[in-house]
């Protein structure tokens, strides 16, 4: 009986997810969707016997399905916050591995064919120098791998810090005014946007934060002014492409007026 509900819950639920996509391709589709990845913890904890390595290992195959849902629906920029400076003070055998995790994952995705033949474009922002050698080593590659790439765009937060990004680009453009090369009159938001990590890229339309927490937590600082904020209270891991089109339904939603 109880396998009988499980069927029917699930047809249920693919029927719903299907007229749920239907409604979301008629609206407009957000050309940047940044993406706050969290919980994988706290669902290893409630999931997985307190396996805090399983749920980043599932929280890496999310990512993988993530990308496939942008790519299908026309996303065209993807930028997610993948480790932040101050998961640094993490246990140091959990940021060794989530490190190795990453280092594996960026030499996966840029040898995916999946990557080549969609065209996507991967880079990662944040702070190279706090990484460990093998892992600049991997963001060296997979940058290289896909460089040509123009049709889509995977962002990858990894060692980052809003706060650090604006501080880089204050200090970048002081130089260059001490250096005579601007003059300070010169300095409106768009050069201050021409100095963070991503400049060619459109700021994100919406951001979404998963685990139910409702914070930014120092990510895209400078960029997410005028984004749309959505939070789920789905963990990372268990996340699903229906609450994916349901964040974009949100998204779709709303009016943007900028102040007007």
């Amino acid at each position: 009986m109880a396998q009988l509900t499980d069927l029917l819950k699930g047809q249920a639920y693919g029927q719903y997810e299907l007229r749920l996509e239907r409604e979301v391709r008629q609206g407009r589709i957000p050309k940047h969707v940044a993406v706050i990845m969290d919980g994988n913890r706290r669902y290893a904890e409630e999931t997985l016997h307190g396996d805090a390595k399983q749920g980043h290992l599932k929280g890496k195959d999310k990512l993988e399905e993530l990308l496939e849902w942008c790519m299908e629906l026309g996303v065209r920029v993807l930028t997610v916050y993948a480790f932040s400076t101050e998961n640094f003070s993490r246990k140091e055998d959990e940021v060794g591995f989530l490190m190795d995790l990453l280092e594996k994952s960026l030499y996966m995705f840029a040898d995916d064919e999946r990557i080549h033949s969609n065209r996507v474009k991967l880079k990662v922002i944040g702070d190279i120098t706090m990484m460990p050698a093998n892992v600049a080593e991997a963001v060296r590659y997979a940058e290289e791998k896909t460089s040509g790439y123009s049709e889509f765009h995977l962002n990858m937060a990894i060692a980052y810090s809003g706060r650090q990004e604006i501080k880089d680009a204050i200090k970048s453009i002081a130089r260059k005014v001490k250096a005579g090369e601007l003059d300070i009159e010169d300095i409106d938001e768009s050069l201050i946007s021409d100095h963070m990590y991503s400049p060619s890229h459109p700021d994100p339309d919406l951001v979404l934060r998963t685990s139910g927490e409702l914070r930014v937590s120092n990510f895209l600082l400078w960029q997410l002014a005028y984004s749309e904020l959505y939070f789920s209270d789905v963990y990372w891991p268990g996340f699903r492409k229906m609450d994916f089109l349901r964040a974009i339904r949100a998204y779709q939603q709303r009016s943007r007026r900028y102040g007007e």
